[in-house]
């Protein structure tokens, strides 16, 4: 029986691009327009398309829910053409889709790829998660150590004082207490509503947005979405699956995860090469999103690999059929 052929993450690269701003112009319709499913559905049916034009022999791993909860993009669902590498794929083919329905920042269409076997099959369970960008030493901060430790170790690391670190977490009532710690080190809390990935992301550019170190709870799926982009852009990061009932922990038992109170870091979630891209659909602080004109849509896409650190950043501008 032949061998599937390697990943080639360079030129496999470039379609993964088309795959992610496809996503993002089926959905660019719906900005604004309050219906989030539509929205979503939209941005699905056309990343499904476009994945099985792709020469790979895809397996998604990270997808929109199990098989009954998702009719398409699933967890196991075989995209591709059939006749390239074996890979795993992870994707959130809207995330942010109440961003996308208010019409509010950074919501993204985020795909990412990489060979067969090498992305955590993490589920559908909160994970509680810190990141940091790149330049410091391993482990200058952990899961382990409170905020406020966290922010100190930061901050000497870094060689300022607590007051000029910025921290982005996602807005709920379960971070209260944590952000009323975070700020009584000085430390500023930038509040995101929705959109984890974006906010882990941020760590990797932070003399673009300010941001220092992520932390808090959120999707676990989402995990290793960020932990692929981070691969790429350097960076480090973290995460813990947090069970709320029995029905969570046989969730994970049947992603064949034993360890239920692993710390995972960054190359745990994301042991091999990996490819990342994420389009624009609202404006944010990582790409531009979605410009319409009468007879033309524009999008920005941001690329990149692992194996060479490359981070790529693409206008397309597409007719209006």
């Amino acid at each position: 029986m032949p061998t599937a052929p390697d990943f080639n993450d360079r030129m496999l690269s470039l379609g993964l691009a088309r795959v992610s701003e496809a996503a993002a112009m089926a959905s660019a319709g719906l900005v604004g327009r309050g219906d989030e499913k539509a929205a979503d559905q939209a941005a699905v049916n056309a990343m499904r398309d476009q994945l099985n034009k792709l020469d790979i022999q895809g397996v998604v791993v990270i997808g929109e829910g199990e098989r009954d909860e998702a009719p398409m993009l699933y967890i196991g669902e075989e995209v591709g053409a059939g006749n390239g590498p074996a890979v795993d794929i992870a994707l959130d083919p809207l995330e942010g889709t109440t961003l996308t329905a208010k019409d509010m920042p950074n919501a993204l269409t985020v795909i990412a790829m990489a060979p067969r076997g090498t992305l955590l099959h993490a589920p559908d369970v909160y994970m509680d998660k810190l990141a940091i960008g790149p330049g410091y030493e391993t482990d200058v901060v952990s899961l382990d150590m409170t905020p406020t430790e966290r922010v100190n170790a930061l901050a000497k690391a870094k060689g300022c004082a607590p007051e000029n670190i910025t921290v982005c977490a996602l807005e709920r009532p379960r971070h209260e207490a944590m952000v009323a710690e975070l700020r009584a080190t000085g430390a500023a809390i930038r509040l995101i509503t929705d959109g984890d990935v974006a906010g882990v992301i941020h760590c990797a550019e932070a003399e673009i947005t300010g941001i220092d170190m992520y932390m808090g709870s959120g999707g676990a799926p989402e995990g290793v979405l960020a932990a692929s982009a981070l691969k790429c852009m350097g960076g480090q990061m973290w995460g813990r699956l947090m069970f709320r009932n029995d029905d969570e922990r046989g969730r994970a038992a049947k992603a064949g995860i034993t360890d239920l109170n692993r710390i995972y870091s960054r190359d745990d979630l994301v042991t091999g090469d990996v490819i990342f891209a994420a389009t624009g659909v609202t404006d944010g602080s990582i790409v531009k999103g979605i410009k319409r004109e009468p007879t033309h849509l524009t999008t920005e896409t941001i690329l990149m690999r692992s194996k060479t650190g490359s981070v790529r950043r693409m206008l397309y501008r597409n007719p209006v059929k």
